[in-house]
């Protein structure tokens, strides 16, 4: 079962600037496209700043060189989304350029972009779950487990042979995109973890 990637998510063909572009540019490319900000690129097309529409209206310099935050805060293709999510909260900004594995700019992600994954419909989620991880990731019957979904909290509800298969499924569902949480409400007879080993007298600290 797979994560979604930023890849999947980002706008390719990006606006982008280079340092010696104008500030008389910079708001023209902000305008016409319709965007917040712009990446600002080396000869290598590698990231070095980013321009916002905050960092115009707060400071009148000359060029792109002069107004962009730098160094960009930047994400990999193929990093997951809430992993690019996390990086977004964590460094304060609203999007992030997309650079492939020698780190030149491919694409950009956006908030708006993330959130849409938690959006899923409740009925895809658990389409999902039943096929991806109940029946998929751990191999149980389709009917085995009784998956809800509201406003992308799963409940997992029913019994399972293993604790082992309970865990699993809890964890695959809470990596499933869209899902906000997970409730437990599974039972097992079985607890398959493996025992603590007995501890010896020489194992205790004094």
């Amino acid at each position: 079962m797979k994560h979604m990637k930023v890849g999947g998510l980002m706008t390719d063909g990006v606006v982008s600037a280079v340092p010696a572009t104008s500030f008389r540019e910079v708001a023209k490319m902000l305008a016409e496209h319709e965007i917040s900000g712009v990446p600002v690129v080396d000869e290598d097309d590698h990231v070095v700043g980013v321009v916002s529409g905050s960092d115009l209206l707060a400071r009148h310099e000359l060029t792109a060189r002069d107004l962009m935050t730098s160094p960009a805060v930047t994400v990999h293709a193929e990093e997951t989304v809430a992993d690019a999510a996390r990086l977004m909260v964590r460094r304060g900004v609203e999007r992030l350029p997309v650079v492939d594995v020698e780190d030149r700019l491919v694409g950009i992600v956006t908030r708006r972009d993330l959130l849409s994954v938690y959006l899923r419909p409740d009925a895809e989620i658990r389409r999902r779950i039943r096929e991806d991880v109940v029946t998929g990731a751990v191999d149980l019957p389709g009917d085995a487990v009784d998956v809800h979904v509201l406003d992308g909290v799963v409940t997992l509800a029913g019994r399972v042979r293993r604790r082992g298969q309970a865990l699993a499924l809890v964890e695959l569902a809470e990596r499933v995109d869209g899902v906000v949480a997970v409730v437990d409400r599974l039972s097992f007879p079985e607890d398959d973890r493996p025992a603590s080993p007995a501890r010896t007298p020489h194992d205790i600290s004094w």
